[in-house]
C-alpha cells in the first residue's frame, strides 16, 4: 500500500473535488509514512488544509490517452487526480474484484505546517518547522497562545555547550539562579512537561539529566524533579531515558528527609513542612500571619499541601521507574512511602471546615502555634489532585466549588491565590523601588493557574464521584481566561506572559525588567494532554478524552510523538471544518478509533517503538557561560561597549524578543566594518557558524541584518578569511548559516557591515567545530 505511493515518479500531479475546488498535489516524500501532499487552495477556508496520503483506504485508478486518474472516495466526496502527461501511474488489481484498485488514503484534516509555522514564527520557522506539533482550533486566542507559548519555550533552552540544554525561568540572569548557568528548579516541574511534547528529544533529555546532576542546586525549591521524568517517559516511552536518573533521584528524595533548615520530612507527623519562600510562594497566610501581618517573604514555615503532594508525586516516580529497571525491592519501598503521604495529607491537610486542602504551621510563635490550621483557602490547595493524590470521594469534590465562586478564588481577569476573604488580601508588602514586588497572597499567578488546570483536567477525567461542583465548561472557560492573561496590556496587548497579575484588572503587577516572557508556568500541556485530551500512559495504549465544551467547535493536534509513533487528534462538532463530524484518533496516519461526541477513545497495540531519528546535535566551542567565565573570552571592534551586552552574543541563549533586548548592539552604520572576536582557550578547530541578527526597523534605533558578513580564523600573525565559506543570505530574526573548510585557531570573529544608518544587534555567533 505505502509501496503503492512511494514508487510514484516525481511529479505534480493536479487534483479536483466533485464540487469544482482546485487543489495541487506534489508526490514529495517527507516521512518513512508520507509520501507526498495535497494542498486545500480553497481561499475561503482561513488556512490551506494539507491533506496527507499514507497508505490506507481505497481508491481507484484507470488510464486515459496516456493520463493516469485516480478517483479517491471517502465522506468528503469523489476526488480526482490527474499526473502530469508522460509520468507512470502504477495500479493494483482489487484482490476480491479484480479491478484497478490502489489502497491508499485521504487524512480528511491534516494542517499545513509551512503555512502555520510561518504564520506564527517568521523568520525562525526552521527551528520550528520538524519539532513542534500542529495545532488549531475554534478559538484563536488558544491558537495564538498556543504557538507563542512556543516560541516562549524556544527562547528559554539556553545551550550550555558540552552540558547541553537546559530550561531557564527568567530569560536573562538574576540574582538568585544558580551560576554559572542561570538554572533554577522551582519551575522544572512545567519545564518538563512542556518539552515532553518537542519531537526534538535532546531538549527535555539534556535538561532532566542536568537539574539532577551536582551541577545543579537541587533543593534551592521544592521541586517534581523525579515526577517530571516519568511524566516525560509516559509520553515517549524511553526507558533509556529515564532509568539512568534513578540514582540521582532517590539522593534527591533523601535529602529532603535530612536537616535542611528551610523545610524537611518531620518524622512525628510523618508530612513534610517548608517554608513558603523555598516553595517559591512568598508571601502567603502562613508567612504573613507568622509575622503577625507585618510581612511575609521569609518565615511561615508550615505543612502544605504542595510539598507533600510533590514528593508523593516524587515518590510514585521513583517505584515506577525502579519497576522499569526491575528493582522490585526499591518500588515498593517508595510505594509504601507515597501510601503514607497520601493518607497523611488527606487526614491532616484537609480542612473539612475549609473544604479544602490547607497548611498546618510547623513555625510557633507569638502569632501562630504548632500545627494549626491556617485561616483561609488558598489556590495551592487545588495541587494534591495535580498529581492524583485525594481519593474520589464527595467530601473531597466540595473544594472545587470554590474554585468558580466570584467571592472566593475566581477573579474577573484570573485566579486568585487566596481569597478576598483573607485580612491581608492583596496588601503590598515587597518593593523594588517603586515596583510592587511577587507576593501570593490574592495576585493571579500562571503558574498556579496551569496548576490548578492540570489538576481540574485530572479530576473530570477519572474523579466521578468528587467532580460535580465543575465541569469541562469551566475547564475551557478559566484556559481562556489564561490564555488571555498572555496578552499584556501594559504593552500594547503583545503576547507577553510575566509573573504575576491583579486577578481583576489582568495588567502584570511586576513589570520589572526581568518580567517578559517568564518561564515559569505551562501551556502547551494543558492543551494537549487537557484539551485535546491526550492521557500519557505506561502500557501500550493511546487515550484520549478532550476536555471541551460546545464553544469548542474543532480543533485538530498533529504531528504528535507519542511512544514513537506519530498521533493526531481531530474533533469536529458538526462536519463543517474538516468534513468529517466527531472525534477521530489517528496513528502514523491511519484512522485508529473515532466517536460521535467528544467521549474517552481508547487505542490498543500502540507499542513502544524507537522514535524517528535525533536531530543533529553538535556541540558549540564559543558559549561563555557568564561575563567573569574565563574562557573563551570576547572582543569587538568598537570601544566603550557595555561588556554584559556584548558578552550575551555568546551566551548560548537565543530570542528576538524586542521588550528584552539580548546581545550586542553596534553603532549604526556609516560603511565601515565591524567586528566580534572569539577568543578560545587553545587552538580549536570550527567549521560552521550559526548567526542571529535582530532585526526591528521600526524602532527608534532603526536595527537591521548587516549589508555584508564573513568569518575570519587568526592564523600566524594576522587575520584570514575562512577558505571554502558558503554563506547564507542574512537572516533577520532567524538564523543566519555559515560553512567554511575546517579550520583550527585561536582565535575567531564575524566581521560584518551595517546598513547605512542602521545598527546591528548581534543576538549570537554560535560557533562549531
Amino acid at each position: 500500500m505505502n509501496g503503492l505511493w512511494s514508487t510514484f515518479p516525481f511529479a505534480r500531479y493536479f487534483l479536483r473535488l466533485s464540487s469544482g475546488r482546485s487543489h495541487a498535489f506534489e508526490n514529495r516524500p517527507h516521512h518513512s509514512n508520507c509520501f507526498g501532499r495535497i494542498e486545500n487552495t480553497d481561499k475561503r477556508r482561513k488556512t490551506h488544509l494539507v491533506k496527507t496520503l499514507i497508505g490506507i483506504g481505497s481508491a481507484t485508478a484507470t488510464a486515459e490517452n496516456g493520463i493516469g486518474v485516480i478517483e479517491i472516495w471517502n465522506t468528503m466526496g469523489a476526488y480526482e487526480v490527474i499526473n502530469v502527461p508522460g509520468s507512470d501511474m502504477p495500479v493494483k488489481k482489487h484482490p476480491s474484484t479484480g479491478t484497478s484498485t490502489s489502497y491508499v488514503s485521504l487524512a480528511l484534516g491534516s494542517l499545513d505546517a509551512d503555512v502555520l509555522i510561518k504564520k506564527h514564527f517568521g523568520n525562525d520557522f526552521a527551528w520550528f518547522q520538524d519539532r513542534i506539533p500542529l495545532f488549531e482550533s475554534s478559538s484563536s486566542i488558544i491558537d495564538d497562545v498556543y504557538y507563542y507559548r512556543w516560541n516562549l519555550f524556544r527562547a528559554h533552552q539556553r545551550d550550555l555547550g558540552p552540558k547541553g540544554f537546559i530550561s531557564t525561568e527568567f530569560l536573562d540572569n538574576v540574582g538568585w539562579q544558580t551560576n554559572p548557568w542561570a538554572s533554577l528548579n522551582d519551575a522544572t516541574g512545567f519545564h518538563l512537561r512542556e518539552g515532553r511534547w518537542c519531537r526534538d528529544l535532546r531538549f527535555k533529555r539534556e535538561y532532566a539529566n542536568f537539574i539532577l546532576s551536582s551541577d545543579s542546586n537541587k533543593h534551592q525549591f521544592s521541586e517534581v524533579m523525579a515526577d517530571s521524568v516519568w511524566q516525560s517517559y509516559l509520553v515517549d516511552g524511553i526507558a533509556d531515558d529515564a532509568t539512568p536518573l534513578l540514582d540521582e533521584m532517590q539522593a534527591v528524595y533523601a535529602a529532603w528527609n535530612g536537616s535542611f533548615t528551610f523545610g524537611r520530612f518531620d518524622t512525628a507527623k510523618g508530612l513534610y513542612w517548608i517554608q513558603p519562600l523555598t516553595d517559591a510562594t512568598e508571601y502567603t497566610i502562613a508567612s504573613i500571619d507568622a509575622s503577625g501581618g507585618k510581612d511575609g517573604f521569609r518565615g511561615g514555615e508550615a505543612f502544605r499541601p504542595t510539598i507533600n503532594s510533590y514528593q508523593y508525586a516524587n515518590a510514585l516516580a521513583i517505584a515506577n521507574i525502579a519497576e522499569l529497571q526491575g528493582d522490585a525491592a526499591l518500588a515498593s519501598a517508595f510505594r509504601s512511602r507515597a501510601t503514607a503521604l497520601k493518607a497523611g495529607v488527606q487526614e491532616s491537610l484537609w480542612s473539612s471546615t475549609l473544604e479544602h486542602f490547607i497548611d498546618r504551621y510547623h513555625v510557633s510563635n507569638d502569632h501562630v502555634k504548632y500545627w494549626d490550621p491556617i485561616r483561609g483557602r488558598e489556590l495551592a490547595g487545588y495541587v494534591p489532585w495535580l498529581h492524583n493524590l485525594p481519593d474520589d470521594e464527595a467530601q473531597y469534590g466540595k473544594s472545587w466549588s470554590h474554585l468558580t465562586n466570584t467571592s472566593g478564588f475566581q477573579g474577573e481577569k484570573g485566579l486568585r491565590t487566596n481569597e478576598p476573604s483573607y485580612e491581608f488580601y492583596m496588601r503590598q508588602y515587597r518593593y523594588e523601588g517603586t515596583h510592587p514586588e511577587c507576593q501570593w497572597n490574592g495576585p493571579a499567578w500562571p503558574y498556579q493557574t496551569a496548576q490548578v488546570l492540570g489538576a481540574l483536567s485530572n479530576l473530570l477525567d477519572h474523579y466521578p464521584s468528587s467532580s460535580g461542583a465543575v465541569s469541562r465548561a469551566d475547564y475551557v472557560r478559566i484556559l481562556t481566561q489564561y490564555a488571555q492573561l498572555h496578552y499584556n496590556p501594559n504593552r500594547d496587548n503583545i503576547l507577553d506572559i510575566e509573573e504575576d497579575y491583579y486577578p481583576d484588572t489582568g495588567s502584570p503587577i511586576v513589570g520589572l525588567a526581568r518580567s517578559p516572557h517568564y518561564f515559569h508556568s505551562s501551556f502547551v500541556d494543558l492543551i494537549l494532554s487537557g484539551l485535546v485530551g491526550i492521557r500519557p500512559r505506561a502500557d501500550d495504549t493511546l487515550e484520549v478524552h478532550p476536555t471541551i465544551d460546545d464553544t469548542i467547535k474543532y480543533f485538530r493536534a498533529e504531528r504528535i510523538l507519542y511512544h514513537g509513533h506519530d498521533v493526531a487528534v481531530q474533533w469536529d462538532a458538526d462536519g463543517s471544518q474538516y468534513g468529517r463530524q466527531g472525534l477521530i484518533v489517528e496513528v502514523d496516519g491511519q484512522v485508529r478509533a473515532s466517536s460521535a461526541k467528544a467521549d474517552r477513545l481508547i487505542v490498543k497495540d500502540v507499542a513502544r517503538q524507537a522514535p524517528p531519528p535525533e536531530f543533529k546535535s553538535p556541540i558549540p566551542v564559543s558559549v561563555q557561560l557568564q561575563a567573569s567565565t574565563p574562557w573563551p573570552r570576547v572582543n569587538v571592534s568598537e570601544a566603550e561597549q557595555d561588556a554584559a551586552k556584548v558578552h550575551s552574543a555568546i551566551d548560548g541563549r537565543v530570542w528576538f524578543f524586542p521588550e528584552k533586548p539580548h546581545g550586542w548592539d553596534t553603532p549604526a552604520g556609516a560603511g565601515e566594518e565591524m567586528w566580534l572576536q572569539i577568543e578560545f582557550e587553545a587552538a580549536t578547530r570550527t567549521s560552521r557558524a550559526e548567526i542571529a541578527f535582530y532585526q526591528d526597523s521600526a524602532a527608534a534605533a532603526g536595527f537591521d541584518v548587516p549589508e555584508s558578513y564573513r568569518v575570519q580564523a587568526h592564523s600566524g600573525e594576522k587575520w584570514v578569511d575562512v577558505s571554502g565559506a558558503k554563506y547564507s543570505d542574512a537572516v533577520a530574526n532567524g538564523i543566519t548559516d555559515a560553512l567554511w573548510a575546517e579550520a583550527e585557531t585561536k582565535m575567531i570573529r564575524l566581521v560584518f557591515t551595517p546598513k547605512p544608518g542602521q545598527k546591528v544587534r548581534l543576538v549570537e555567533f554560535k560557533v562549531f567545530s
